[in-house]
């Protein structure tokens, strides 16, 4: 094997052990709310983890991710570990936010993930503000806004683009379009085959699709259009096709779906592709399976730490909320 390719080999099993980290983090977090340790309820992203980590790994480590509530892979795939997201999850002081934001806030502000937002919609603004610090301040930073499908018919989606695409900002917005927004496809309330796609003419910008469940196509996709932003030629909207393995939430059973759709999609597996093309590269079964069991065992040993931690501490409740630490500004 060719320097050249031990090396594309090397990165992309990086890549797939990265999302089969995130798979078993979310099928812990599936279990750990059906024993009644999480609160609240949780938005699975399993089936979506190629777009988070393909993605991560084609922007810079300073460059800016926003989320939506379905974030916890992309929490990972910027830096967050198992462990900070699960303690989250599961309101203890050693959580990702220290217990303020659960599963809907993940926030690692340190590694460029600056949020996941519960609003539909609403972190489009932010991301595109976020853009225009950047080209302020010269750093040569990209602002990334990932969002469903559903979003694609809320205003936000498109002052967000309106304007990104008249300051010619540096920010690029992908949609992870899973076919429905919550329970209703999306196909059945847009006027047009691809939500984000079809909609990025109207703005003047690309507007591309790609096989969101294929981890290099979509590193390939967002590096090409993250430079092409980074070095002033504007904004570009990506529209990633792909599908969640859970319903919309943990309250949800998904029966709307048909079951020949189902088993379509996961024959499609973000893993199972990725899992071939390292076969194809001829990578042996044993070091696929070394790679599962040091996945399980990270989260195995995430999960007893997160059970182990502690609650947070009341006295804690105003800090991080407040730009000055706490609320006496406000009276």
């Amino acid at each position: 094997m060719r320097v050249q390719e031990r090396e594309q080999t090397a990165e992309l099993l990086a890549l797939y052990e990265q999302m089969v980290l995130v798979r078993r983090t979310e099928k812990a977090a599936h279990d750990l709310f059906l024993s009644g340790l999480v609160k609240g309820t949780t938005h699975l992203a399993a089936g979506h983890e190629a777009i988070a980590v393909g993605a991560s790994a084609a922007l810079r480590a300073d460059d800016y991710v926003f989320a939506t509530y379905r974030g916890h892979h992309h929490a990972l795939a910027r830096g967050a570990t198992p462990e900070e997201c699960l303690a989250e999850l599961m309101s203890r002081a050693t959580g990702l936010c220290r217990a303020k934001g659960g599963s809907m806030h993940l926030t690692k502000a340190s590694t460029g993930m600056l949020g996941s937002y519960a609003i539909v919609g609403a972190h489009l603004p932010m991301a595109v503000g976020a853009a225009w610090s950047a080209r302020l301040r010269g750093t040569g930073q990209v602002a990334v806004a990932f969002f469903g499908d559903g979003a694609t018919n809320i205003g936000a989606f498109h002052e967000a683009l309106n304007l990104a695409a008249v300051w010619k900002l540096p920010v690029l917005f992908v949609c992870e379009n899973n076919l429905y927004m919550e329970y209703t496809p999306i196909a059945d309330v847009t006027s047009v085959a691809r939500p984000a796609a079809d909609r990025a003419s109207a703005y003047g910008i690309p507007g591309e699709v790609v096989d969101g469940n294929d981890v290099v196509l979509v590193r390939e996709a967002v590096f090409r259009l993250a430079e092409r932003a980074r070095t002033g030629d504007g904004p570009a909207l990506l529209e990633a096709e792909t599908y969640r393995h859970f319903g919309h939430s943990r309250a949800d059973p998904a029966t709307y779906r048909p079951p020949e759709e189902v088993e379509r999609w996961l024959g499609h597996d973000p893993l199972d592709i990725a899992r071939g093309r390292l076969t194809d590269l001829g990578v042996p079964a044993e070091t696929l399976a070394d790679v599962d069991e040091r996945a399980r065992d990270v989260v195995q040993g995430a999960v007893d730490a997160a059970k182990a931690a502690p609650g947070p501490d009341p006295r804690e409740a105003l800090t991080d909320v407040w730009a000055d630490g706490g609320a006496a500004w406000r009276t």
